[in-house]
């Protein structure tokens, strides 16, 4: 049974990765034959190069001054990821912070809805990007103009998740549990939430990758470091394979989240899957 696993396992990894490494490989040869200049578009391996460079310490190791750990972690590319994903890990806190309960209110409670419906729906389609002369007008530069800006890309799909959740769950339910004498509180907790779970978890997945796209666009504009400035620093001095390796280094960072997210999903929802199984 091992064995008929690991050459599953093969066969998947054949499978998932035939067509990255085929373009990989095509790119590296039309690079090398002239077609275009390298500062135009680097070749793969010498992208690879500078992703090592930009990836590597500064300094020689000093086991005197610093740890092996933290001298690792001392190149640009650790620095400026950590930057990133401490900018996107805030920034959705505070979004989905405020998201979730004002979505439980407005799915749950229909004059609330009302009221807060009509101003939703007017902001919802302003893209973050719009409010980045608002944001530096208010907060100055640094962080806090990236934090709200990364907030407001996860607040609404968050928020819209959340009310489509809420107000989606089958009445049969809602009935059952009112006949059994459930009260509001009980009925809320212990219905209406677990059973819009799944919209929301998804709300969450879709605002943390909109919060990446944020944190980028943010970074270009008001902050020194992360991986968006490093890519707007690149641009600068025409380091075009600069620019593509922190552009795969988002990308690696991004699928490690979804990633980590579905699997979370997956096991929050155990019950939800079971009873999709029946």
């Amino acid at each position: 049974m091992t064995g008929q696993r690991i050459t599953a396992l093969l066969k998947q990894l054949v499978s998932s990765t035939i067509v990255p490494v085929t373009l990989i490989i095509a790119w590296e040869l039309f690079s090398r034959c002239g077609f275009v200049t390298p500062q135009v578009l680097p070749a793969p391996s010498q992208i690879l190069m500078r992703w090592f460079a930009y990836a590597s310490p500064q300094e020689p190791f000093n086991s005197a001054t610093m740890s092996y750990a933290a001298w690792l972690f001392s190149g640009e590319l650790p620095h400026d990821a950590v930057a990133t994903i401490f900018r996107v890990v805030v920034g959705f806190a505070i979004g989905a912070g405020l998201a979730l309960p004002l979505g439980l209110l407005m799915g749950n409670f229909t004059r609330i809805y009302c009221h807060f419906n009509p101003l939703i729906q007017v902001l919802r389609p302003i893209p973050p990007i719009a409010y980045i002369p608002l944001a530096i007008l208010w907060f100055g530069l640094g962080n806090p103009p990236a934090f709200f800006l990364i907030s407001l890309g996860a607040f609404f799909p968050v928020l819209m998740n959340t009310i489509a959740g809420v107000r989606s769950v089958d009445s049969v339910y809602i009935r059952a549990a009112q006949n059994l004498g459930a009260q509001p509180l009980t009925l809320f907790i212990r219905v209406i939430l677990p059973a819009a779970t799944p919209h929301i978890l998804t709300g969450v997945r879709v605002g943390i990758g909109v919060s990446f796209i944020c944190v980028i666009v943010a970074e270009m504009i008001a902050v020194n470091n992360g991986l968006g400035f490093r890519i707007l620093e690149a641009r600068e001095f025409f380091w075009s394979d600069k620019i593509i390796a922190g552009m795969f280094t988002i990308g690696l960072l991004g699928l490690a989240i979804d990633t980590g997210m579905s699997r979370l999903n997956t096991y929050l929802l155990r019950w939800h899957r079971g009873l999709e199984g029946n």
